[in-house]
């Protein structure tokens, strides 16, 4: 493998918003801060680096322009690594399988607070009258410079084909997939469930109050989806109850164990499970960026 070892001096930039990059990072030593608009009037800080933090990925994962700036603060060490040899890299330590989803799902759930938060605002900001409106504007302010900072970027990503890509691996049988007739639990909400699941074949609903009174379809799964992987990165308790919509639904169960033999034994299955992590980060970023325009022209109006 062509790893390299890099330093980067305070000030120094290690990747550049909007470079096509052909290589992702992780950082060794050090602190990095990461830039939307770097070197702009309305330049915004999105986030801190800490060692171990992997940066960069979603331009190898998704053939992506990098969506931000990172820049080195005091001294930093970083690990370089081609996006050609992703496959090598899992292979030398398949630990770091985990460690990469991880980084997505964190990046993930972070997302998700800030674009829930975004759109209590936004619901406070349509009900506010004047006064309101100028006490709400602290909070408001983070959402508008996020926009400023991005506004060039609200654009959907495009969307390749994972069911397509899937349907062409060699699918090794794990041992874990179920058939599901129409009605069974694929997990309850409020369970701890420590799998993330592939819908090979059929229909999965989410359910908020599945089978009570207040039951809510929240989202709908087809063949060939990614769910549920939260779970396997923080074991937090079920959000919601997957059940089969259809009969002769199909679904694939993988813990945190079974990712080391599944990439032995079919390693795109692997990198199609990070793909649809970076794709679904992608989206929610857009999505937080919309609400963000909206805020911004809501309170421009008022």
């Amino acid at each position: 493998m062509s790893v390299v070892e890099k330093t980067f001096r305070n000030g120094e930039v290690i990747v550049n918003e909007g470079s096509n990059g052909n290589s992702f990072f992780q950082l060794v030593d050090g602190t990095a801060f990461v830039y939307a608009g770097y070197g702009n009037n309305d330049q915004i800080k999105l986030a801190t680096l800490e060692a171990g933090e992997y940066f960069g990925e979603m331009a190898i994962l998704e053939s992506y322009p990098r969506s931000a700036t990172v820049v080195a603060t005091g001294t930093v060490n970083v690990i370089e690594i081609p996006g050609n040899e992703l496959y090598d890299y899992l292979a030398e330590d398949p630990g770091r399988i985990y460690q990469l989803m991880q980084h997505l799902g964190n990046r993930l759930a972070l997302t998700s607070q800030d674009y829930a938060e975004a759109n209590e605002l936004l619901k406070q900001l349509r009900e506010a009258d004047a006064a309101k409106k100028t006490s709400l504007f602290s909070k408001i302010k983070k959402h508008m410079d996020v926009y400023q900072s991005n506004k060039n970027k609200v654009s959907e990503p495009s969307k390749v084909s994972l069911s397509d890509e899937f349907k062409k691996l060699d699918n090794a049988d794990t041992g874990k997939i179920k058939s599901y007739s129409k009605g069974m639990i694929v997990f309850r909400e409020g369970d701890v469930d420590n799998n993330m699941y592939i819908l090979h074949e059929g229909t999965v609903g989410m359910y908020g109050n599945y089978r009570k009174r207040e039951e809510e379809k929240l989202a709908e799964y087809n063949a060939v989806s990614f769910f549920g992987e939260m779970g396997i990165l923080s074991g937090d308790p079920r959000s919601a109850s997957a059940v089969a919509d259809v009969n002769g639904t199909r679904v694939e169960s993988i813990s945190q164990e079974d990712l080391g033999t599944i990439f032995s034994a079919c390693p795109g299955k692997i990198v199609l499970i990070l793909r649809n992590l970076s794709f679904r980060l992608r989206q929610l970023d857009c999505d937080f960026l919309a609400a963000c325009k909206e805020i911004t022209e809501a309170y421009n109006k008022q």
